[in-house]
């Protein structure tokens, strides 16, 4: 009798993580329901301006991902060059990529098509986080945190908490 052999599900979830925010840890918590497992793929963006370093980054994402209990292991890797080559190395044929609203698809659909050219064994997969953190990006974290706003509700602790020093020592 022959037995079926499982293939483990291995997808990437990439970004730059600046800073990582409760809708990022949303989305890797509804992809661990359907993959093997994730790797949280910390971009060096040379030509992206961050607030945090790499390292700082890398930090807060593995203190995140600590802390939170997903539906399978993940793992926080840093990467250079493209993703396509990143996947590749580590035999995961899925990225996965969040979509909030209409604005994000295009261009996530045009960076899925160029990862699709680039290698057409990998797919990417959109899902979209709960409602709460549709209108939430990295962006807007560090914007209101500039105003002193309110981001107890977005941020893990840690990362609250360092934004919070970081920008008291810019004014």
């Amino acid at each position: 009798m022959r037995t079926i052999q499982h293939r483990k599900r291995i997808a990437i979830y990439p970004g730059t993580f600046d800073p990582i925010t409760n809708g990022h840890l949303d989305i890797l918590a509804r992809a661990s329901q359907i993959f093997d497992e994730i790797i949280v793929a910390l971009v060096e963006n040379t030509t992206k301006s961050t607030m945090f370093s790499l390292l700082e980054r890398h930090h807060f994402l593995k203190q995140a991902v600590a802390a939170r209990a997903f539906g399978c292991p993940v793992r926080v890797e840093t990467f250079k060059g493209l993703l396509v080559d990143f996947a590749k190395r580590k035999k995961a044929p899925i990225i996965v990529r969040g979509l909030r609203a209409v604005s994000d698809f295009e261009y996530e659909f045009q960076m899925a098509l160029m990862n699709r050219h680039q290698s057409a064994q990998i797919e990417t997969v959109f899902l979209m986080p709960d409602e709460k953190y549709v209108y939430l990006s990295s962006s807007m974290v560090k914007e209101v945190g500039h105003h002193q706003g309110n981001l107890k509700s977005f941020l893990p602790k840690p990362v609250l908490m360092a934004i919070r020093e970081k920008l008291r020592h810019r004014t």
